[in-house]
């Protein structure tokens, strides 16, 4: 296989995750009414933006921290900090768009949770809590034993992956729920394929395209931190020297 440079890789991520939260946002302005605070669709419109935003774009650069060239030599504890803040971040906005999410549904009277596409979301930003609490107190804590660390270290990166992965299932499935709950007039059917359409469907395909690499990425031999394994990578942020 050949041997990519990951510093143009990741500029290719970064413009794409960029391009992601430029169309999700063009999406809500132009089609859906914009923003506001108000309970009405422009609370809604906040929801796909946070959430991709957040548990997609940011979620995925926080995930390659540890690839990038800087990280590989000195001290890990900075790498650690942004790691654990970025992902933090990504926590934040997530809460945010279910918020948007539940105030639309509720001053509407619409039921909450009661199809795939929020059973998943839902599922993914709990999941994803569980992660961030037990890597906080794994990795940053001074409280667990190194050979706890070195065993939880797989089942980290395992479900760091796999929220990644459902992430990015949650949001494209909840493109096309709203693409089916708004495209339905008659002459702006989805099937007829409007313009919205397919903008929104371009924006569900950048999604996968970005989370595919970002999982590429981290499973790239040659992108892994040289110390990833040693018993220093294991250490607490704590109790670390200084």
């Amino acid at each position: 296989m050949v041997d990519l440079p990951f510093v143009p890789f990741c500029g290719l991520l970064g413009f794409l995750g960029f391009v992601c939260v430029v169309f999700v946002s063009a999406w809500c302005q132009y089609w859906r009414g914009g923003f506001a605070l108000d309970g009405g669709a422009g609370t809604f419109n906040w929801h796909p933006v946070l959430m991709v935003t957040g548990l997609v774009v940011l979620y995925g650069a926080a995930a390659l921290v540890y690839r990038l060239p800087p990280a590989w030599s000195g001290p890990k504890q900075p790498w650690k900090m942004l790691h654990g803040a970025l992902f933090l971040g990504a926590f934040i906005l997530a809460v945010l768009g279910l918020a948007a999410v539940f105030r639309f549904h509720n001053d509407r009277g619409t039921p909450n949770m009661y199809s795939l596409h929020s059973w998943l979301g839902l599922a993914t930003v709990l999941l994803f809590s569980c992660q961030w609490v037990a890597g906080f107190s794994a990795f940053l804590l001074p409280w667990a034993p190194g050979w706890l660390r070195a065993l939880y270290k797989p089942v980290h990166v395992f479900f760091g992956s796999t929220i990644l992965m459902l992430s990015m299932a949650s949001c494209v499935s909840g493109i096309n729920e709203k693409l089916f709950f708004s495209l339905k007039n008659g002459t702006m059917d989805y099937k007829l394929l409007p313009a919205e359409a397919v903008f929104a469907n371009t924006l569900g395909i950048l999604i996968l395209l970005f989370g595919v690499l970002v999982l590429g990425a981290l499973a790239r031999p040659s992108w892994k931190r040289p110390d990833a394994d040693s018993p220093d990578s294991c250490q607490p942020l704590l109790t670390a020297e200084r």
